[in-house]
C-alpha cells in the first residue's frame, strides 16, 4: 500500500524516528504501524551493538520532587549536539516523571518501569536509533524525606537533591542548600556520616606530608586530626561556610528558619569531570 504524509507523521509520532527512517519502515512494512515500530526498534539495537565501544561523555541530567521523594535521572550520549536536543530532554523527562510516579529502589527496576508502552531501557534503544549514537542511563539517585528539593545547575549537566527533617520548609532556603550542595560538592552530612575509608585516607595524606616536611614522629597524629578537622570543615554540608554568606555555616543558616531544622540526606550527580 501507498504510504502517505500523514503516516509517515503518526509513526515519527510515536517513535520520535525521523521522518526518512519513518518512510523506509512504513515501506518495508507494508503500511503496518506494529511492524514499522519493531523494524525502527531493531535498527535501534543493532546501532546500540554497533556503538558499544564507544564514549558516552556527554548527556543530560535532571531532577525533581515528588511530596516527599527526590530524584535525579542522568542519560549520557556522544556529542553535546544530541543531550542538548529538545527530544533527547524529553525523554529524560518521561523516564524522570516515571521514577517520581513509581519510586523504583535499584537501576533494575527503574528499567523495567513503562514509558508510553516500552520499558526505559527499550525507550534509550529505540533514541538510539534515531540518533545513531550510542546512549545508556548514566545514573538514577533518590531519596525520601519529610520535605525535599531539587535542582538542576544550568546547562542539564548538574543536579542535586536534598531531604529535610521537618516538612513544609521555606522553599527559598531548602533552594540555597540545594544549590550549595552543587556549587561546593560535600561528601556527607556532617562529619559522622563520612565513611571510614575517607577518614583514614585524610589521615594518612597528612601524616606523610607531615613527615616530607620533616615533622617530628610525636606531634604526627596530631597534625592528622588537625588536618581532619579542617577536611571536615571543607567538605561536610552542615560545617561549610554558606556560599551566599561566608561569615555562617550551612547549619547556623538553617537553625535561624528552624532551631530543630537540618538536612537528612542529599545525592549529586555531575556529568562534567569534577
Amino acid at each position: 500500500m501507498a504510504v502517505t504524509m500523514a503516516d509517515i507523521q503518526h509513526l515519527r509520532k510515536m517513535t520520535g524516528a525521523g521522518m526518512m527512517d519513518c518512510k523506509s519502515a512504513l515501506n518495508e512494512a507494508n503500511g503496518d504501524y506494529d511492524k514499522a515500530i519493531e523494524i525502527i526498534r531493531k535498527k535501534g539495537q543493532a546501532v546500540a551493538a554497533k556503538r558499544e565501544d564507544r564514549d558516552a561523555a556527554e548527556g543530560c541530567v535532571l531532577a525533581a520532587t515528588k511530596g516527599d521523594f527526590a530524584a535525579i535521572i542522568a542519560v549520557k550520549c556522544e556529542t553535546d549536539f544530541v543531550a542538548k536536543g529538545e527530544e533527547f530532554i524529553g525523554m529524560v523527562q518521561k523516564i524522570l516523571d516515571a521514577a517520581l510516579e513509581n519510586q523504583p529502589k535499584t537501576v533494575e527496576e527503574l528499567n523495567e518501569l513503562s514509558v508510553e508502552g516500552r520499558k526505559v531501557q527499550e525507550l534509550i534503544t529505540d533514541r538510539i536509533g534515531v540518533t545513531g549514537e550510542k546512549m545508556e542511563l548514566g545514573a538514577y539517585e533518590f531519596l525520601s524525606a519529610a520535605a525535599t528539593v531539587a535542582y538542576i545547575h544550568p546547562g542539564n549537566k548538574l543536579a542535586t537533591i536534598a531531604g529535610f527533617n521537618i516538612a513544609n520548609i521555606d522553599n527559598q532556603v531548602a533552594r540555597d542548600v540545594a544549590m550549595q550542595i552543587a556549587a561546593m560538592n560535600p561528601v556527607s552530612v556532617n562529619k559522622e556520616s563520612v565513611p571510614a575509608e575517607i577518614i583514614e585516607r585524610e589521615k594518612k595524606i597528612a601524616r606523610e606530608k607531615a613527615m616530607e616536611q620533616g615533622k617530628p614522629e610525636a606531634i604526627l597524629d596530631k597534625i592528622a586530626e588537625g588536618a581532619l578537622t579542617k577536611y571536615f570543615k571543607d567538605y561536610t554540608l552542615l560545617a561549610q561556610d554558606f556560599v551566599k554568606d561566608s561569615k555562617i555555616t550551612i547549619a547556623d543558616y538553617l537553625k535561624k528558619q528552624n532551631a530543630e531544622l537540618t538536612v537528612t540526606e542529599f545525592k549529586r550527580v555531575n556529568l562534567n569531570v569534577e
